[in-house]
């Protein structure tokens, strides 16, 4: 089987990374890729936004399976386009995909098909949004997400009416997130741990996979601006069995459900960000692609051929799909560039991740690098993800960061804390 990859961020490599340990691929190829991505597929440099040159790299690569790793090719439908020219494609369409790429059409749809969220109101105008924040029925603290797809940037938790008007304005009146936040939502603010929770669906069967939890903040003990997510860990307790089960009767099934029923069969990915709370698991965003860094965390656990999921998957024969899992535990660390999520640097000469994957636990995942000559440089915000699997989430901890410390690129920043929650808990 000849598969093609959309993406180039450590989601992507972690996509490819599984695929290629799989006997049914014979090639592998991605559009654009990275400067990591380069040594395990054939790289393009096609933007997948690009839909008619996306088509013509798989036509002229013969590729039989497609895998969309971002969102936002999907919300641009690059899904539909390719199923519409005779391309098994893995991933929901743009009809689908608005549960990911507006937040007021999903916490509109979780209304309607009565699955449990937190309460909110919605906003089109900077006035009235401003004006709602003074309201006596608005409690603090208070969560402001801006409607579109903002790169996982665009929430904010705030503690009083002035902080949530500076959010205000800056989503809808300097527009920090482009057209993105023409609308906001106005949320309750939840509390609890946060759980992100997968599965893979045909729109007839699920397959749920093992749980995770992301880290956003920026810095240690969670506090800075959000991010697209600093590291995260992967055990078999993070969701209880009991906990599980809720999840999918009352969160995953009737999502599919009630996209059936609306017109808009879901097909791919549904990653539900839950945050458990005394009153029970609440949504608080859905995704509709694997996690970034959680995919990075999943797919090493994943006991069985991943290739094999995807076709069965992107062909609707997901029955016929026998998917295992490790008991072991997964973490991933992102080391960002300095500066990130705000301004940085780029072409920044990274050393030591030969010496880092020595290890055969380790598997470093290339985010944001590129070749410069014969040198690796970072190229993003987030620049690679330092994966380690071992028996239990301690020892994993001390793998993941002996490997970081082998790693260098200048203004190198990374949270020195990812795990340490899982274990306060146990």
């Amino acid at each position: 089987m000849r598969v093609l990859v959309i993406g180039s961020g450590g989601r992507e490599h972690a996509l490819v990374w599984a695929l290629k340990r799989s006997s049914r691929v014979s090639h592998l190829v991605c559009a654009p890729g990275n400067g990591g991505i380069a040594r395990d597929a054939a790289c393009h440099p096609i933007s997948p936004a690009d839909q008619r040159a996306v088509l013509d790299l798989a036509i002229s690569q013969k590729i039989d399976l497609v895998v969309i790793g971002p969102e936002a090719p999907l919300a641009a439908g690059l899904a539909d386009f390719l199923s519409e020219h005779g391309l098994p494609t893995m991933g929901p369409t743009r009809a689908a995909a608005r549960l990911e790429c507006s937040k007021v059409f999903a916490k509109e749809f979780m209304a309607r098909h009565d699955i449990p969220t937190a309460q909110f109101s919605v906003h089109e105008t900077p006035e009235r949004a401003l004006s709602a924040i003074e309201s006596r029925e608005v409690r603090y603290p208070l969560v402001v997400k801006a409607d579109g797809l903002a790169a996982g940037k665009g929430v904010v938790v705030v503690q009083d009416p002035q902080k949530a008007a500076e959010a205000i304005r800056r989503m809808m009146v300097e527009r920090e997130f482009g057209s993105a936040g023409e609308k906001v939502v106005l949320e309750e603010f939840l509390a609890g741990k946060e759980v992100s929770y997968i599965v893979f669906t045909d729109g007839s069967t699920t397959v749920p996979a093992v749980a995770a939890r992301d880290h956003k903040a920026a810095y240690d003990n969670d506090r800075g601006p959000n991010t697209g997510g600093m590291g995260a860990f992967s055990t078999d307790d993070i969701l209880a069995p009991e906990l599980e089960k809720y999840v999918l009767d009352k969160v995953i099934h009737p999502v599919i459900r009630g996209m059936e029923k609306e017109g808009c069969p879901f097909k791919g990915i549904l990653y539900a960000g839950l945050m458990l709370t005394p009153g029970g698991p609440k949504v608080l965003e859905f995704n509709v692609r694997m996690g970034d860094p959680e995919g990075q965390v999943i797919l090493p656990r994943l006991g069985s051929d991943f290739a094999v999921l995807c076709e069965n998957l992107a062909l609707g024969k997901l029955a016929d799909c026998r998917v295992e899992w490790s008991a072991s535990s997964a973490i991933c660390i992102v080391l960002a560039s300095g500066g990130y999520p705000g301004a940085y640097s780029k072409g920044k000469v990274i050393s030591g991740i030969e010496m880092a994957e020595e290890n055969p636990k380790v598997f470093v995942f290339h985010a944001g690098t590129r070749r410069l000559g014969s040198s690796l440089v970072t190229d993003g915000g987030r620049v690679l993800g330092v994966t380690a699997v071992d028996r239990d989430l301690g020892s994993a901890m001390v793998v993941a960061y002996e490997a970081v410390n082998k790693i260098r690129f200048d203004g190198m920043q990374y949270r020195r804390d990812i795990g340490a929650s899982g274990l306060a808990s146990r």
